[in-house]
């Protein structure tokens, strides 16, 4: 199977990081390709009209995307104990913990367009100041309100890969929420995240 993927992606991340987890790492042929929003990769919009990674090539040549579709994907292609639960109160906290960590995502990538990336004259800081806000309070949420202990699933490895991204992109501290930091920190000492570090910037 062949993985589109970019070094620098949270969500491409997120499939590969499984991959590693499942065991299935050495099944994939990972082939980088830039995408923007500004910017059109050809092959990523042949097989994905959204253009954007990542996007799994099956054998037969279909294409699966997002990440969430993918990483179920994987989460059925093995004998192993599955990362994604198949029922019970356990299926529905890894489920929303992905959907958490993937809205940080979504979040930090807004933040990043308006306080970095959009042309000075037309940045609207208090759109900037709301999603610095989405994340502090998604922080607090963390800290507060999820066990992160216990057996590995893929709202582990979502909320993993959306940290280590806004780390990797200096957009909003969490160091001052001690679990979470903790958590954060174990976490990126695991084989599958060292193996995954990110790379790389946006071209436009």
């Amino acid at each position: 199977m062949k993985l589109y993927y970019q070094t620098h992606s949270p969500y491409a991340r997120k499939v590969l990081v499984m991959a590693h987890e499942l065991g299935l790492a050495e099944r994939l042929e990972v082939i980088h390709h830039e995408t923007s929003p500004t910017t059109r990769n050809e092959t990523i919009y042949q097989a994905n009209p959204l253009g954007k990674v990542p996007v799994l090539i099956l054998p037969k040549g279909e294409a699966l995307f997002d990440s969430i579709v993918i990483c179920d994907y994987l989460d059925t292609s093995h004998q192993g104990p599955k990362l994604i639960p198949l029922q019970g109160p356990e299926r529905y906290q890894a489920l929303r913990l992905q959907a958490l960590a993937q809205g940080l995502c979504d979040v930090g990538i807004k933040l990043r367009w308006e306080v970095e990336r959009r042309p000075v004259h037309l940045r609207y800081p208090a759109y900037g100041d709301g999603q610095k806000y989405k994340l502090e309070e998604s922080y607090r949420y963390l800290e507060q309100q999820v066990e992160l202990d216990g057996p590995l699933n893929v709202g582990h490895i979502a909320l993993g890969t959306a940290l280590d991204w806004i780390v990797f992109r200096e957009l909003s501290d969490f160091s001052q929420h001690p679990r979470l930091s903790a958590w954060y920190q174990r976490f990126c000492n695991r084989p599958s995240m060292r193996a995954t570090e990110y790379s790389g910037q946006t071209h436009d």
